[in-house]
């Protein structure tokens, strides 16, 4: 038996979710249909019978009332006739019996009765073939007992009438909850039917495109499964611009590097056949090699640090980006020694501290002047500004170049994006990419704008606490 319950389960946790669902909605329908179906049976044939019995005793109050002489009497009816009581009065002894024999049976029990030993009673028997329900009592003042039958089949053939009535209903019930339960779990289920659908869809065709079709209507209204639908929805965009992101960044750093990696084969091949150049020729040669390779390992090493969507926690400390600023502006200097740098530190700025990586800040730092010192002529400065308000430290950095076209400034921090004036200058297009990946890894925001009277200004915000110097 065991074994068998075992494979049951086995069977029910082998079926779909849909079919699962709709055999226990439909199970719990139909429990409730029967046990109500059931239940009424039970009442009808306890109030049937129950109104059999309050008649008997209403019988048996207006005959002990009728017989208060006749002595031990036999019923002459035999209960052959519906509404006609059969009654007959036994006495406690034996003695004293008619000589007719009785048409009711009688026993000890009856003379017990009669003698007032014990409590009247009711009892189901059949007499001259006909179902009987017999009411026994003691008759007051005499050790006599009365016996009042009434025919019952009129009652019983009520309860099968009945029993069949309810058992049509219950069928109909059962009927009825397969069907309540295929249609709560198809449309229950019907969300993560197609939730389903689409996810097997996008691992055979590996297109995130595909999104779950959601029901109209207010989202205050929605179920747990549309929800869950919306959240897979979410989850579906945020992989289709990964992988968008992700191909896109494939490509740009293939075109990228194809050009600097060609110009290192024509390099090496040269190379190659050294005893064929000259002096001059190689020595040209040797340094343009030299000067790519260190091209491409910056847009190797770039890529990499791309890839870093978080900070290394432990190297998290607090630092001062006023700090930080002066010596990013120094190592500026020293690199774009024609161009001209100044720097403004709010002398509530200074002692001011955030926590944070510094080498990654002050990469941060250098990206932003080393983008404003590439487009800026050689007589204008790149004005830096550090400032602290409401808790927050603003910088700016500002050239006085041709500044950013309404059409490139949307896309200044994309990856590898070079705009028109920017195509002829050296660079990977990923300094811009990779401070904003900065920033947004500091909690801070770093944004563009054409400044004022000329040029590009870049500003960074980030949240600030009160430090020691």
């Amino acid at each position: 038996m065991t074994g068998r319950r075992g494979l049951g389960a086995r069977w029910v946790r082998r079926r779909p979710l849909r079919t699962r669902l709709a055999l226990a909605a439909s199970a719990a329908v139909a429990l409730v249909a029967v046990g109500v179906c059931a239940a009424a049976f039970v009442i009808i044939r306890y109030q049937m019978t129950r109104q059999l019995e309050l008649n008997l005793a209403q019988t048996a109050t207006q005959v002990t009332h009728q017989t208060r002489g006749w002595g031990p009497t036999v019923s002459d009816t035999s209960c052959r006739f519906q509404a006609v009581p059969c009654v007959q009065i036994v006495p406690s002894s034996p003695a004293r019996d008619p000589r007719r024999p009785y048409g009711l049976p009688v026993d000890d029990a009856t003379r017990e009765v009669a003698d007032g030993r014990r409590e009247a009673y009711y009892t189901k028997l059949t007499v001259a073939g006909q179902p009987v329900r017999m009411f026994t009592t003691h008759l007051p003042g005499k050790d006599e007992a009365l016996q009042v039958a009434l025919r019952s089949d009129t009652v019983e053939r009520g309860v099968r009438h009945a029993a069949w009535a309810l058992s049509a209903v219950g069928a109909a019930g059962v009927l009825l909850a397969a069907a309540l339960g295929y249609w709560v779990s198809r449309t229950g289920l019907a969300p993560v039917a197609r939730l389903t659908a689409t996810a097997e869809r996008i691992a055979a065709t590996r297109d995130a495109r595909h999104r779950i079709e959601l029901p109209p209507g207010s989202p205050s209204r929605e179920d747990e499964i549309t929800r869950l639908a919306a959240t897979f929805n979410t989850m579906l965009g945020e992989l289709e611009q990964s992988v968008t992101a992700q191909r896109r960044l494939v490509a740009d750093a293939s075109h990228e590097l194809r050009t600097p990696l060609t110009a290192l084969r024509t390099n090496a091949e040269l190379l190659a056949r050294a005893d064929r150049l000259t002096d001059a020729q190689r020595d040209r040669a040797s340094a343009a090699l030299g000067r790519q390779l260190r091209e491409v390992t910056t847009l190797v090493n770039d890529l990499i640090e791309l890839a870093r969507d978080e900070e290394p926690q432990p190297l998290v400390e607090q630092v001062r980006p006023a700090a930080l600023l002066e010596h990013a502006v120094g190592a500026a200097r020293e690199h774009w020694p024609e161009i001209t740098f100044t720097v403004v530190v709010d002398p509530a700025a200074a002692d001011t501290t955030i926590p944070g990586v510094a080498p990654r800040l002050a990469r941060l730092l250098s990206n932003l002047l080393d983008n404003a010192a590439k487009f800026s002529p050689p007589s204008t400065p790149v004005e830096s500004q550090l400032t602290l308000s409401s808790g927050q430290l603003d910088l700016t950095i500002r050239d006085h170049g041709p500044g950013i076209t309404a059409d490139d400034l949307p896309h200044v921090f994309d990856r590898f994006y070079r705009a028109k004036a920017a195509r002829a200058l050296p660079g990977s297009g990923l300094g811009l990419a990779m401070a904003r990946q900065i920033a947004r890894a500091h909690h801070a925001e770093l944004t563009a704008e054409r400044a004022p009277g000329g040029g590009a200004l870049f500003r960074l915000r980030v949240p600030a606490t009160a430090g020691a110097r």
